[in-house]
């Protein structure tokens, strides 16, 4: 849902795979919070701009350096103060999202933070990552990725139990098992539940093994398998937007947005390269 007025905008959203996330995507050059709290823990991270709130009987500030968290039931207020604007993107888990995410990472505990602001510029840009994923449409395994990977080291760092977020394994073995699962399956919509469910690992964990041993995150690497599959059938002449569909990606769009980050042209282009190719022979000696 968006809001708009002449000084602020937002959108505000559920997460659809994810029940009881819920994000905020605010743009404000005026407006004040008055103390409150939720019943979820927040975590806000800046985009642009910034802001002062009070919180603990201290006030602080948020900037793009720093990532804001709030317990649940932690009372909270804000203000614009000397900031002409303030573009902000904020996540809210309920006790089922926090349930979802301590699966992830592997803890047992209701993770607790005893400050609000940590001045962690890599996390800032893991959450940052982590909401735009969650906009609607956009790839769950990508999404899954960046849940587990921003919330892992979130509660590693700063939870007063991070200590006990265990740590990737570096089994080859089962790196390789899981590598064979998306080769044979990288068609379908697969989750990082599901392939860390495969070698008994958490979804966290996983992230590890694959950073350790390919150097691309599971996301990563399976669309690299994917645009390898379409390269192949582009090559055999099938359709650009049958081929997006039968290798695993969203849609036609989404093909294109992989295969030209990759390999700087879009399919179309590859496509015709190929067709003139083959309707232009090279006749040697001539």
């Amino acid at each position: 849902m968006a809001r708009t007025d002449p000084h602020n905008r937002t959108r505000y959203w559920q997460a659809a795979a994810i029940p009881g996330l819920t994000l905020l995507h605010a743009d404000f050059t005026r407006h004040d919070y008055v103390p409150h709290s939720h019943d979820a823990l927040v975590i806000a991270a800046t985009e642009a701009g910034g802001s002062e709130f009070k919180s603990r009987g201290r006030t602080e500030e948020a900037t793009e350096s720093r990532l804001l968290v709030f317990n649940p039931a932690e009372p909270h207020s804000g203000r614009m103060a000397r900031s002409r604007r303030w573009r902000y993107r904020s996540l809210y888990l309920n006790a089922a999202a926090l349930a979802a995410v301590t699966r992830a990472v592997g803890t047992v505990a209701t993770p607790y933070f005893a400050a609000n602001v940590f001045a962690d510029a890599d996390l800032v840009s893991a959450f940052l990552a982590l909401h735009r994923a969650l906009e609607p449409g956009n790839d769950l395994l990508c999404a899954d990725e960046w849940l587990a990977a921003s919330f892992g080291t979130l509660l590693r760092r700063h939870a007063t139990e991070g200590n006990r977020v265990p740590s990737a394994p570096r089994d080859q073995p089962l790196l390789h098992h899981v590598i064979s699962l998306m080769q044979a399956a990288y068609a379908q919509n697969l989750t990082l539940d599901r392939l860390a469910g495969e070698i008994g690992v958490t979804p966290f964990q996983v992230i590890g093994l694959f950073k350790r041993g390919t150097g691309l995150t599971p996301h990563a690497y399976l669309t690299q398998l994917r645009l390898r599959a379409a390269i192949r059938q582009l090559r055999a002449g099938q359709p650009i937007a049958q081929t997006s569909a039968s290798c695993g990606f969203y849609d036609q769009a989404a093909l294109t947005t992989h295969f030209k980050r990759a390999y700087g042209i879009t399919p179309l282009q590859f496509v015709r390269a190929q067709s003139a190719a083959v309707a232009t022979p090279r006749n040697f000696g001539q």
